[in-house]
C-alpha cells in the first residue's frame, strides 16, 4: 500500500469513528439540556397592556426550580421590545429605586416570583401596542437550564 493511500485511509477510519462519537457527545449535550429545564419552570408570565409603541413595561413571571442546585436568569428576548433588562428595586437609603443588574438568582428547590416591587425584567423600547388577552413567546435564558420558551399573556 502506497503511503499515500494509506493516509486516505486513515483519514477515511477516523472520519467513521470521530462522526458517531459527536453525534453521541452532541446527543448526551442535548438530553442534558432538557433534563435542566424539567427542573425549571416559569408560569404566570405577564405584561400589562399598552396602547402605544415606544414605552417600557416590566414582565413578571412566576420561576419554580427544582432542582437540587441554584441557577440564573441571564437575559430575556421578547419580539415585542427591543431590548430587556434585570431588575431589582434597591430600598436603601429614601425612597425605593429600581436598580439593573446582570442576572437574577434562583434559589435551588424554591419558588422566586418576579414582581414590579423586587426582583422583576423590564421590556425597553416596546415595538408594538399590547391588547389584554394577546400572548407572544419570548425566550428566556438560565446559566443551567438553558433556553425556555415561554408563552407572555396581555393583561389589564
Amino acid at each position: 500500500m502506497s503511503f499515500e493511500r494509506g493516509l486516505h485511509c486513515a483519514v477515511a477510519c477516523r472520519s467513521w469513528i470521530a462522526l458517531p462519537l459527536f453525534c453521541l457527545i452532541s446527543t448526551f449535550g442535548v438530553v442534558h439540556n432538557a433534563a435542566a429545564n424539567e427542573s425549571l419552570q416559569i408560569v404566570d408570565a405577564r405584561v400589562p397592556a399598552v396602547d402605544k409603541a415606544g414605552g417600557d413595561l416590566p414582565l413578571t413571571m412566576t420561576i419554580k426550580n427544582e432542582a437540587d442546585s441554584a441557577d440564573a436568569l441571564l437575559r430575556v428576548r421578547c419580539p415585542v421590545a427591543n431590548f430587556s433588562e434585570r431588575h431589582t428595586v434597591d430600598r436603601g437609603e429614601g425612597a425605593p429605586a429600581m436598580r439593573s443588574i446582570s442576572n437574577i438568582p434562583v434559589p435551588a428547590k424554591a419558588m422566586l416570583e418576579l414582581k414590579r416591587d423586587g426582583y422583576h425584567v423590564m421590556l425597553l423600547q416596546m415595538r408594538q401596542a399590547l391588547t389584554p388577552g394577546e400572548t407572544f413567546k419570548c425566550a428566556i435564558v438560565f446559566q443551567k437550564a438553558g433556553t425556555i420558551e415561554t408563552e407572555v399573556q396581555v393583561q389589564k
